[in-house]
């Protein structure tokens, strides 16, 4: 007898016709296009191998999300996603991407302070599944960058498997840590602290946009002091990152 409890009838169906066909049978068609989607760029991602690319030429995207709060798995969700191209060194301000993102919920107050994104704003905005695939469109097979990357991480890889059943399989690299490295004496290790030892401008911060940019140049300001080390690819920087 075949086991037709959901896990075992996606089983079933998978073996029959594949996996689009399997999740169009247990979803309805937009979500499991949604679903087939999400997996196909998260598949094509896997494929690449980036430690041999030289970290002067290596494709990045930084970004940076505000969410509702600290926790994606008690409810908090993503209120708004910026983030710009870099190539090696080289930010590409022209090639950013911003967009607001409906929560489904209301913003705490603290985070309206902080944002200034009000419950107004993302009312008409983009669900969270439009959001998502447009920044994906956006990174394509590119390394992410963010400062502090397990606070992104957990909010990608939890809208991921909300909308799509599937966990983020990008590269990423967190500016935080570097910063740790090249100055294990510094004590503090917020944007904050490292943006004014690098001397870069803080401009409009808890803005997704304006933070990506300004994280973008502190990756860039640490450049020279990661060649220095004769740290000279994306493998040599994990390796190195790895052990510390």
């Amino acid at each position: 007898m075949k086991d037709m409890r959901p896990a075992g009838r996606m089983w079933h169906l998978y073996k029959m016709g594949g996996i689009t066909p399997a999740l169009t049978s247990m979803f309805d068609v937009q979500s499991a296009q949604q679903m087939a989607f999400m997996r196909s760029m998260m598949k094509e991602q896997r494929k690449n191998s980036l430690y041999d690319i030289p970290l002067d030429t290596v494709e990045l995207v930084v970004f940076d999300l505000e969410t509702t709060g600290f926790s994606p798995y008690n409810g908090d969700e993503i209120i708004s996603v910026g983030a710009v191209a870099v190539n090696g060194d080289a930010i590409m301000e022209d090639q950013s991407f911003y967009s607001l993102v409906n929560p489904k919920r209301l913003i705490p107050e603290q985070v309206i302070e902080l944002t200034g994104i009000t419950n107004e704003m993302v009312d008409q905005a983009p669900d969270l599944y439009q959001g998502l695939r447009a920044f994906l469109e956006f990174v394509q097979q590119k390394v992410l960058v963010a400062h502090g990357t397990g606070h992104d991480k957990h909010f990608l890889n939890s809208a991921l498997w909300k909308t799509s059943k599937v966990s983020l399989s990008h590269r990423m690299i967190d500016t935080m840590m570097i910063g740790k490295w090249l100055n294990p004496k510094l004590g503090k290790y917020d944007l904050d602290t490292l943006l004014q030892l690098y001397g870069i401008d803080i401009s409009l911060r808890h803005h997704a946009l304006e933070d990506a940019l300004m994280t973008a140049k502190l990756w860039s300001s640490y450049m020279n002091e990661i060649r220095s080390r004769d740290i000279h690819s994306l493998g040599d920087l994990y390796t190195h990152l790895g052990n510390h």
